[in-house]
């Protein structure tokens, strides 16, 4: 019997981080949110993704109640918990490093510099003439900023699927 020669298939994962200043409001709610949009797309083996904070004082704490409650009246389970950005995955080849507004912006370079795939959430939304999706842990209104992010997700991911020529 002769052997046949195989070329290995590699997958390359496509990393996003979703990231907003305590992660227990908007980037947990995106990182659901793009999640279940990356699922409904059948994505899940080629894009991995995740949220984090650029401060540290929720760490480990779920996400906020009114988050919760949003994303339950949509149909979308999330269960993580909240944690501090770091550079390894900042600084990781495929990585879209997606700021929820301008001051996340400014803190993801003052700490890591210029990175080459750092956007803003709102920047690739249909549906708005914001860029800032305003933290809903001071004023309540999760219902807007769920419809805010979901308008942002769903560009995103399709920029990501052109970029990446996925599908």
């Amino acid at each position: 019997m002769e052997a046949t020669a195989s070329i290995p298939f590699l997958l390359m994962t496509i990393n996003v981080l979703f990231v907003c200043l305590g992660n227990i409001c908007r980037s947990p709610m995106a990182e659901a949110i793009f999640q279940q949009l990356v699922d409904d797309a059948g994505l899940n083996e080629q894009i991995r993704v995740d949220s984090a904070g650029t401060g540290n004082w929720h760490v480990g704490e779920p996400a906020h109640r009114g988050t919760r409650r949003v994303l339950t009246q949509h149909g979308i389970n999330y269960v993580g918990r909240a944690r501090h950005v770091n550079a390894a995955e900042v600084g990781a080849a495929s990585t879209y490093v997606v700021a929820m507004d301008d001051s996340n912006l400014r803190d993801l370079r003052r700490r890591f510099g210029d990175l080459p795939n750092l956007v803003r959430l709102l920047d690739f939304a249909q549906k708005t003439a914001e860029r800032n999706v305003p933290d809903p842990y001071y004023e309540g209104n999760f219902d807007y900023v769920y419809r805010l992010v979901d308008d942002g997700c769903r560009g995103l991911l399709a920029a990501i699927v052109a970029q990446e020529q996925l599908g």
